[in-house]
């Protein structure tokens, strides 16, 4: 995204924080992250209109103008979010779409953490993340370039429905309807924002086996410590490893699993 159109998502972002400065009840923050996702879905199918919204060489006014054909489809918080979007100069169509599915994302992530659920949130989104990868039959239903959105996003509906959140629920439908990459990296995309959000870095860590609360809450008050910052420890089991724990946090590994020291000792002999 070039710095035309990061600088509109953050006046955008703007936009949304003041029609929420009124609720903290998190039916609001929902309902324009439920129904910016429609939109998108709507921008997805129409490249005239899309295009026609996001067209730098018309007045802010004209494209504004344009967005009208939202007002009443909409409520008005999310129609405010929109226009404020729309009078944006964005480098491209595409910026335009794929932020306003952004500012759904954030929306939802915001009424989870109004209703105390953003914790688990991120949670479920990473354990979704973690079934799916473990799943293969699963990973290419979802990645089916053939099969209509629509269709992918009622499986994963039907799967998940009663088992995780509203919030986990809609991100998840709205990430499969506009998969872009690897199922299991989208999820954990997802589960990251929520992180932030928490004020939080993820560290994911690999263990050759389950471990104990306990041991979670050491893991994390020392990787806290490491780091300076507050941790979210994200854990999966992965009996390859033989022994140990590998974490990564952001672009840095620390591998101290049996099978890593294994690997650097072939390494050094061969």
């Amino acid at each position: 995204m070039y710095a035309a159109s990061r600088e509109a998502l953050e006046h955008a972002r703007g936009t949304l924080k003041s029609e929420l400065s009124s609720s903290s009840d998190g039916v609001a923050a929902a309902q324009i992250g439920s129904e910016l996702f429609s939109v998108t879905t709507l921008l997805d199918g129409d490249r005239a209109l899309r295009g026609l919204l996001s067209d730098a060489s018309l007045p802010a006014a004209e494209r504004r103008g344009l967005a009208n054909l939202f007002q009443g489809k909409v409520s008005d918080n999310t129609f405010a979010v929109l226009a404020g979007a729309v009078e944006q100069r964005w480098s491209s169509a595409r910026d335009l779409v794929d932020s306003i599915e952004q500012l759904g994302r954030e929306a939802l992530l915001i009424s989870a953490d109004q209703q105390g659920q953003l914790a688990t949130v991120e949670d479920e989104l990473f354990r979704l993340g973690r079934i799916v990868d473990a799943n293969p039959q699963l990973q290419s239903v979802l990645t089916d370039r053939t099969a209509e959105p629509s269709r992918k996003q009622q499986l994963i509906s039907g799967l998940l429905y009663g088992k995780v959140t509203a919030v986990t629920q809609a991100l998840v439908a709205q990430v499969v309807g506009r998969l872009k990459g690897a199922p299991a990296a989208s999820f954990d995309t997802l589960s990251n924002l929520a992180a932030v959000r928490r004020n939080q870095t993820v560290a994911h860590v690999r263990a050759a086996a389950p471990i104990s609360e306990l041991q979670r809450q050491r893991l994390t008050e020392s990787l806290t410590r490491l780091y300076g910052r507050a941790i979210a420890v994200h854990v999966e089991v992965d009996s390859q490893l033989l022994g140990g724990l590998v974490v990564r946090v952001g672009d840095e590994v620390i591998d101290g699993s049996a099978a890593g020291r294994l690997a650097s000792v072939r390494k050094n002999i061969g």
